[in-house]
């Protein structure tokens, strides 16, 4: 079933649903996700500031996908840069050095 999700909360609640119906405790679902308990409760209150990259893990692992409605017009774009893959982004100058 599709659902628009609208927010970070929303996807919280459809995260604490589907746990919930496929009857996972949220200490199992962590470990098998390979993230910490208290990151899933955080996911799942709708905590704006995770990562990325775990929640992808956890709705993975829930077997939730994303599916992102674009622009009919960002398609070819979109298409050129999967070919293309990711680069690797350059390092930031941390400590620049002060000029005297």
């Amino acid at each position: 079933m599709k659902i628009p999700v609208n927010s970070v909360a929303e996807l919280g609640l459809l995260i604490r649903a589907t746990r919930r119906a496929q009857k996972l405790r949220l200490d199992d679902v962590a470990g098998s996700a390979n993230v910490g308990p208290v990151f899933v409760g955080d996911v799942e209150h709708g905590k704006e500031t995770v990562q990325m990259g775990r929640v992808m893990k956890l709705l993975d692992e829930l077997g939730i996908r994303i599916v992102a409605d674009i622009p009919q017009s960002a398609l070819p774009e979109f298409e050129k840069l999967m070919k293309a893959g990711l680069k690797p982004r350059k390092p930031r100058n941390k400590g620049k050095e002060q000029k005297a």
